[in-house]
């Protein structure tokens, strides 16, 4: 794939899922970034945000590709306030996890819901209808043709 970093000769997990060698739950995507489900959300419709290209932090991340998951956070977010019973969709990045750059774009009612240490693990039945209603409202403002067909794998 253009703009691949492996690091120490293997690739991410967040890699492996966008290559389909892992399972994922995606609502987006396009020739820069990819949004799943995290499979620890804190709030249903708790999505990443992530690049292709294998970056490992906010600051190695080229300005431009940077930007870019900053608008499909944006786009995410949107669909999220229509989607779930929220007030806010608040953003974080912190990048302990998995060494490969990711925004959370999380429902929110409020700042302490943005800790994600709170985070629980989620059955694929509570993903898969997560993401179903991000799935719907990307597609009702605008961004269906960046909603892949499939919610399982990226084609």
């Amino acid at each position: 794939m253009i703009g691949r970093k492996i690091q120490g000769g293997k690739l991410s997990v967040f890699t492996e899922i966008i290559d389909g060698n892992i399972p994922g739950t995606f609502v987006y995507a396009d020739d820069v970034a990819v949004a799943f489900m995290t499979i620890e959300p804190v709030n249903a419709g708790h999505t990443l945000v992530v690049p292709r290209a294998e970056v490992e932090s906010f600051w190695q991340a080229d300005e431009k590709t940077f930007a870019h998951l900053a608008v499909v956070a944006k786009r995410i977010a949107a669909a999220q306030l229509q989607a779930f019973d929220c007030k806010r969709a608040g953003l974080v990045i912190a990048g302990f996890d998995v060494p490969h750059l990711h925004l959370h774009v999380i429902p929110v009612h409020g700042e302490g819901e943005l800790n994600l240490a709170k985070a629980n693990k989620a059955t694929q039945t509570e993903l898969d209808a997560a993401a179903t209603k991000l799935r719907s409202a990307l597609a009702e403002i605008g961004f269906s043709k960046l909603v892949p067909k499939d919610m399982h794998k990226l084609s």
